[in-house]
């Protein structure tokens, strides 16, 4: 990556948008609330924030990155362009039948999610490809050329392209684009060949269908941002963070905006994988949680976990299977719909639910003052000593604990018949164990016992609740970094550029080809790096190979990590080895006398990450100075205690806060357990320990 002496890091969330400056190695930040109508407005005033900090003219920004749930809302909310598919004829209503699977397999009314595009946006066309590539029925011009002149009627602003196995066979595709392209030029075009050439034509509809769906709104979106930051004096260049977790250039983001949909949260994950690295941890567990949801992600040898199918807008409270399959590259992380402003109500059952829904930063939770009467988790935080009303966001946002209570009683405590304590007491238990059932999940479906990894928290709220979710899950070890409060936009600028090419092609090892296989993978070698070229002209790039492996048989494949000289010179023996190593420990052992065959292929390029020194640590012998006291509810006991309140940046490395207490900063507020003590490491991270063990 080229060096920048100043650089800024900006997340927009679904409550707050963080912003991060870089200045020779020193971060300024602030958080905003995120203005929904022009989401540019905030990231303009967050940055003159950091600029007067840092003491610094906008002008002088050398490259921004950009990470943003926009894509994610759009999608959820159904707030796209008016769009439509043309598809192969037969596969109309491939998206709305989606697969066999029932995600709530006794669930007798299951109610399946609408498609994204309903029926009469769906047009179809002659021609088809066979399996292995082969045209068995040509494409026909003058078709097409109907069926887009009555998508030029309607007033379409969008068209996704999806012809069956065109991952293969791209041509009839390429033909319907240039149809389109020729007859409707102000019309945005996807074509699933280079959106997402993978095989599973459900998912690789939808994946298409997504980015035509959003195109529009992003491109306006990102022409807006550029254009703002030109008047006001900003005219680097600006970069987009992707879901792979890596960065790619404004107008790739543009022309592939389903790759954004899960930036942000993927910043976050590099955030965690850098600290990682820099206290040597091979096992971290990754919480981040904001104001409207909480991810977590395993880290394993200081690199996060990765898919290439993962789902967005789940409508059975985020279960799997009940969204929209997007299969591009992703970082893999359970989401939960459970942030600062998760709103909580009582159910037919008399329980407490707390989220998906969220009360956002408009009007935000009851004690943010600006109209909501629905209490967050946010305000079952404050009424339990969490907070401080006064010093929320740094003194920038008043909370008004009355209003908290007050909503608390109404929604939940009237009708279960609890004072407030007692309601936010529920609230919050419920919201963690959410999140620690969340966290049990994940790493059983990953074959890993979460007692020998450590938590890294980050996001405004994660904090909060991180050191109850260690109690919850038996882990020893919390982190929370500096800027912890703006996790993932510091992510963002520690995140290499890159971007993953993978393709679809079937081969039994019983049918290797190697001439075959060195020949695809050094076509995706040369298109990854392409793209990566688009961004950063002089680093070096390095070559990443995956392929994609499964039992003959089997429905899902298992990813296969490959080195250069054995993507390069490729042999049966060394793939089958591979996947013997990673089934077995995946599954506990092989399956003898079964054909193995690899159905997709994958290379992401990307320039080095930056080089991270291992840190001495320190045992935490000194006494952290003391700022106050502070009556702070402990779940574990269900009463509250007398609390120290210590100011972060006051510590000294080596200094303790014995727990409970609360270390405050202006981004976020550390709880520490009374099970627990809080170290402060040399390089700025609380360590949040078990009473005793170090």
């Amino acid at each position: 990556m080229a060096a920048t002496s100043i650089r800024l890091g900006v997340d927009i969330g679904g409550t707050f948008t963080d912003v991060v400056l870089e200045k020779d190695g020193v971060l300024f930040s602030t958080k905003v609330l995120t203005t929904y109508a022009a989401p540019e407005n905030a990231i303009i005033d967050g940055m003159h924030q950091v600029c007067a900090k840092a003491n610094v003219a906008p002008s002088k920004i050398d490259q921004i990155i950009h990470g943003t749930t926009l894509a994610t809302n759009a999608l959820i909310e159904r707030r796209g362009a008016k769009t439509a598919l043309i598809t192969t004829e037969g596969f109309r209503d491939v998206i709305e039948m989606r697969t066999e699977s029932r995600f709530e397999q006794y669930d007798l009314n299951l109610n399946l999610p609408e498609p994204l595009l309903p029926r009469q946006m769906r047009f179809t066309v002659a021609g088809r490809v066979d399996a292995n590539g082969h045209v068995l029925v040509d494409i026909d011009r003058g078709e097409v050329e109907t069926v887009v002149d009555k998508i030029a009627e309607a007033g379409f602003e969008s068209v996704a392209v999806g012809l069956i196995h065109s991952y293969l066979n791209s041509a009839h595709e390429e033909l319907v684009r240039d149809v389109l392209a020729e007859k409707l030029p102000d019309v945005a075009i996807s074509i699933s060949s280079e959106v997402s050439p993978q095989m599973r034509e459900y998912e690789r509809f939808n994946t298409v269908v997504a980015n035509a769906y959003i195109k529009p709104l992003m491109a306006s979106y990102l022409g807006r941002l550029e254009d703002r930051l030109k008047t006001e004096g900003v005219a680097c260049r600006i970069f987009l963070m992707h879901s792979g977790g890596g960065i790619i250039s404004i107008q790739n983001a543009a022309d592939f905006p389903v790759r954004l949909v899960e930036s942000g949260p993927a910043g976050g994950a590099v955030f965690a994988a850098h600290i990682a690295a820099r206290y040597g941890l091979d096992k971290v567990l990754s919480f981040d949680m904001g104001g409207t949801t909480a991810k977590i992600c395993l880290i394993k040898n200081q690199t996060p976990k990765t898919s290439r199918v993962f789902e967005v807008a789940r409508t059975y409270r985020f279960k799997k299977g009940s969204g929209m399959p997007i299969s591009i590259p992703v970082i893999d992380m359970v989401e939960i719909g459970a942030g600062g402003g998760s709103l909580a109500h009582v159910d037919a059952m008399r329980q407490i639910r707390v989220g998906p829904e969220s009360a956002g930063s408009e009007p935000g939770p009851a004690c943010y003052g600006r109209g909501g009467e629905r209490p967050g988790v946010t305000d079952a935080d404050l009424v339990l000593g969490k907070l401080d009303p006064e010093n929320f966001a740094g003194g920038s946002i008043r909370l008004h604990p009355g209003a908290s209570k007050s909503a608390l009683s109404t929604v939940v405590g009237d009708t279960l018949d609890m004072d407030a304590v007692e309601a936010a007491f529920g609230v919050v238990e419920v919201v963690d164990e959410n999140m620690a059932n969340a966290a049990r999940v994940h790493a059983v479906e990953n074959g890993e016992d979460l007692s020998q990894y450590t938590m890294i928290a980050f996001g405004g709220a994660a904090p909060l609740h991180a050191g109850r979710l260690c109690e919850k899950l038996g882990v020893d070890r919390l982190l929370v970094p500096p800027g912890a409060g703006v996790g993932s936009a510091i992510g963002f600028l520690r995140a290499p550029f890159s971007f993953e090419a993978n393709r679809s092609v079937y081969m039994k090892l019983s049918d290797f080809d190697g001439d075959r296989i060195k020949s695809l993978l050094t076509d995706l070698k040369t298109e990854a790096t392409g793209f990566v070229r688009t961004c950063d002209e002089v680093s070096p790039i390095l070559s990443e190979f995956k392929v994609y492996m499964r039992y003959t048989g089997q429905g899902w494949e298992i990813p296969i990590e490959l080195t250069e000289e054995q993507a390069m010179n490729p042999d049966a023996v060394t793939f089958e080895v591979r996947f013997i190593e990673d089934y077995s420990k995946l599954f506990g052992r092989p399956v003898e006398g079964m054909d193995i065959e690899i159905t997709v292929w994958s290379v992401n390029a990307t320039t080095p990450f930056e080089k991270v020194m291992r840190m001495d640590e320190t045992d935490g012998s000194d006494v952290a100075t003391v700022a106050g006291q502070r009556s702070l509810f402990d779940a574990a006991t269900a009463k509250y205690l007398d609390a120290q309140v210590v100011n972060r940046f006051d510590m000294d490395a080596g200094q303790r806060a014995k727990g409970p207490a609360a270390v405050v900063e202006d981004e976020t507020t550390i709880i520490v357990p009374a099970s627990r003590d809080a170290i402060r490491q040399p390089d700025g991270c609380i360590d949040v320990v078990v009473k005793g063990s170090v």
